[in-house]
Parts: C-alpha cells; sequence; structure tokens
C-alpha cells in the first residue's frame, strides 16, 4: 500500500485519468473528490463488497440448479 500526505485541495493522479482531490477535512473525516472517466467504476469499499458477495450468491445459486438439473436426468 502507499501512503501519501496530502493537504486540503491537493490531489494525487491514478493511471493518467482518475484524480483523487481532499475537498475537506473536518476532525476525523475527509472529504474527497473523485475525477474518473465515466468507463471506471468506483465504489465505497463496503458497496464493492456487497456487490462482489451478491455475485458469489448469484453464481452459487445458478451452479446449483444446474447441478440439480443434471441430477434429474
Amino acid at each position: 500500500m502507499l501512503a501519501l500526505s496530502r493537504k486540503k485541495g491537493e490531489s494525487i493522479i491514478i493511471d493518467n485519468n482518475v484524480e483523487i482531490t481532499v475537498l475537506e477535512i473536518k476532525g476525523d473525516q475527509i472529504k474527497l473528490g473523485i475525477k474518473a472517466p465515466k468507463s471506471v467504476p468506483v465504489y465505497r469499499k463496503e458497496i464493492f463488497a456487497q456487490i462482489q458477495e451478491e455475485n458469489m450468491n448469484a453464481f452459487a445459486g445458478e451452479a446449483g440448479i444446474e447441478a440439480l438439473k443434471k441430477m434429474g436426468k
């Protein structure tokens, strides 16, 4: 993991097309602004984890249904 220090108004650039800017600092909370192409999905980590879990459950469900279909043959 790369750890960087930034002040309010300062930015970092990732892969030439994603810019993350520190917008505000209040106590232990930091507000970030993210500029990225529409083709680059940006999620909060907890939302990303939920999406992955739902995808895994859907895949497991599909795999389970296919296994049951094969058992019936």
